[in-house]
């Protein structure tokens, strides 16, 4: 039984290439475990967690259909609160904050108008014509916002231009589509001298098959992504190291952390060793069961297990510290 997917990549990309999933890993120190259940992770599509410093207080996507909106959560001694509409979100699609390592800014992706009156955005990819997405930015400023401010052509150089990660520099990773084949592919546009030059794509991403939602480490000396690469078991989980400036190989990142399908929207905690991500995952459920069991299980299916993304996490340790 296929999902109803969001028409944004990642989401498209799942719909084409899985249907049911199950969390077959058992819970333990290494496998995913569900983040904020009921809460943040909820019954509607939710994924790219952007964290302050302290880790109080996250912003996320939650999509449904065709609408997606970025929503804030913060948290205290009795868990995190309901997530309410950011102040820089609500009247267009917007999706996949991501925090400055510094806390000074926020990037996300919106389908708003370039100029002020214009069109929403439409893009294409993956085919087909699709709601389309550029970055934009906003500063903070006391306890609040600024006004979103549209990141330069050099950057948003399609109207296919999604999921933001920034390093301690500035720099910003990216993904929009390879022109020639459609499927999408990663960039880095270097920060300097107070603006964005213009987007150089990742060596090992060469977009002959789809490269993903970076995650990149504020000293740019590892990414984690999304790929259709092999194993070709969907959109896995990748991690790649950078040697004296060199991007490696990409190393899948195992059974373990990856499910059967589309495992995707990559961002790291503020320790930069916890990665979370979106996973359609669920938990099995053993058959026959009582009607206790069955109803335990139906109101966990009604609060967030029901095969929409939800947003997982596990430790990096395993292969950073193997990396040292």
């Amino acid at each position: 039984m296929i999902r109803r997917r969001l028409c944004f990549p990642c989401l498209c990309l799942g719909m084409l290439m899985a249907s049911w999933r199950v969390f077959a890993a058992a819970p333990d120190a290494s496998s995913p475990q569900i983040f904020a259940p009921g809460v943040i992770s909820g019954p509607a599509h939710d994924s790219a967690p952007a964290f302050t410093a302290d880790g109080d207080t996250v912003y996320f996507s939650r999509s449904s259909g065709s609408k997606s909106i970025i929503l804030v959560s913060t948290r205290s001694s009795s868990g995190w609160s309901s997530p309410v509409i950011a102040p820089f979100s609500g009247p267009w699609n917007d999706l996949e904050p991501t925090m400055a390592p510094d806390g000074s800014y926020l990037v996300f992706v919106s389908n708003r108008p370039a100029k002020v009156g214009g069109a929403p955005v439409e893009g294409s990819y993956q085919g087909s014509k699709q709601t389309g997405g550029n970055l934009w930015l906003v500063r903070r400023q006391g306890q609040g916002w600024s006004a979103p401010e549209r990141l330069p052509d050099t950057v948003n150089s399609s109207t296919s231009t999604f999921a933001p990660s920034i390093a301690a520099d500035g720099s910003v990773y990216y993904m929009h589509p390879q022109p020639s084949t459609g499927k999408f592919r990663l960039f880095r546009s270097q920060y300097r001298d107070g603006r964005w030059e213009a987007g150089q794509p990742l060596p090992f991403s060469d977009g002959l098959v789809s490269d993903v939602d970076p995650a990149v480490a504020p000293d740019e000396s590892f990414i984690v992504f999304s790929s259709g690469r092999k194993p070709e078991r969907g959109m896995d989980l990748f991690i790649a190291f950078r040697d004296h400036g060199n991007w490696q190989s990409p190393v899948w990142l195992g059974a373990t952390v990856n499910s059967e399908g589309s495992d995707a929207e990559a961002r790291l905690g503020p320790d930069q060793r916890t990665l979370y991500f979106s996973s359609e995952r669920t938990v099995p459920v053993q058959l026959p069961r009582s009607v206790a069991q069955a109803t335990v299980d139906t109101a966990r299916q009604n609060a967030w297990d029901n095969g929409n993304y939800n947003i997982w996490y596990v430790s990096l340790a395993a292969w950073l510290d193997a990396r040292r």
